[in-house]
């Protein structure tokens, strides 16, 4: 177990106790992710059909909309592409609907150029923007076959990127890049995805850089950067006299220790978009399934596409019990 020479010396906090208030709406939602009403709209099943083509070539018979319903049901239900296509199969003919039912290979090919819905923008005003990143795993031996065997090869992986705007707790953008890309330098690409303004930009350590604060400040001028600074920080050459950002959160730190610096900056609010990631790998998985980038990029934006319609069913409102 790693540090366990030093278990008996680490600061233990206790784990916070918290009480529901709104279990009865929460336990309503929680049974209507699995409702199939919920990702097969009437609205789908209105545009199932594609449009006819006007130009040179075949003709397609389902709609962007239907194969972006199919690959729903495909995360939602964690169904392999066969699978799948059965499924539909079965709720068209129970429906009593003469609908095209697309096979396989037209979902796996058509997820490599499919246009998904724009997602509806936030009202409330500026938002408060939570950033992390985590690994989804591509291919490779399966964990018992690693335990028993060993692998010659090593497991390849990609890293997925998020924005989860702190008061909605809705993913409002997401970036996928190869391993070993710096976390840091998918701040600027991911303020390009929200389209509304930017109250603050909270991130962990990885995010302490002088270009997220630059990617910030030249997006958003008036936003916060909240990301704690290194252990060994020191101020700028104007720390003294014109402060930076940077240099306030290391002045507080100093004055008045780590944890005041955490609660009266916000950046304790940073445990939801963790929280998201481990509902990500808890709803979808922790791989990627498709093997093309621009179908891993589509599976990715389904991915968002999923979590926001399930949270937009109800959210547990929680009071921490004394």
């Amino acid at each position: 177990m790693p540090y366990k020479a030093n278990a008996a010396r680490r600061h233990h906090i206790a784990r916070p106790q918290r009480r529901v208030l709104n279990w009865a709406e929460y336990d309503a939602a929680l049974r209507q992710r699995g409702s199939l009403t919920l990702w097969v709209t009437d609205e789908a099943i209105e545009q199932w059909k594609a449009a006819p083509r006007r130009t040179p070539g075949g003709q397609a018979s389902s709609s962007d909309l239907a194969i972006t319903t199919a690959l729903m049901l495909r995360a939602v239900f964690q169904l392999a592409l066969r699978q799948t296509e059965g499924l539909i199969g079965s709720i068209l003919h129970l429906l009593g609907l003469e609908l095209p039912v697309p096979d396989h290979s037209t979902i796996a090919r058509r997820a490599r150029t499919v246009t998904l819905p724009s997602a509806p923008r936030s009202s409330g005003g500026p938002i408060h923007l939570l950033i992390d990143s985590t690994g989804l795993k591509l291919c490779g031996p399966g964990e018992w076959l690693i335990e028993k065997h060993g692998t010659k090869k090593r497991r390849s992986w990609r890293a997925l990127h998020i924005g989860m705007d702190a008061g909605s707790g809705r993913i409002v953008a997401a970036t996928l890049t190869e391993r070993g890309v710096d976390d840091a330098s998918q701040v600027g690409p991911l303020l390009d995805q929200v389209s509304g303004p930017v109250a603050s930009v909270t991130g962990d350590g990885a995010y302490d850089r002088s270009g997220v604060y630059a990617s910030v400040r030249e997006r958003h001028p008036e936003a916060a950067v909240v990301a704690p600074p290194r252990r060994d920080a020191v101020l700028s050459d104007t720390g003294d006299s014109v402060p930076t950002q940077r240099d306030r959160h290391i002045q507080m730190i100093a004055q008045t220790g780590r944890m005041a610096w955490q609660r009266s900056s916000g950046y304790n609010t940073r445990a939801g978009v963790e929280s998201q990631m481990a509902r990500w790998k808890g709803v979808l998985g922790d791989a990627l399934r498709f093997h093309t980038d621009a179908a891993q990029a589509t599976e990715v934006a389904i991915g968002v596409a999923v979590l926001n319609r399930i949270l937009d069913l109800g959210r547990p409102n929680s009071v921490r019990i004394a």
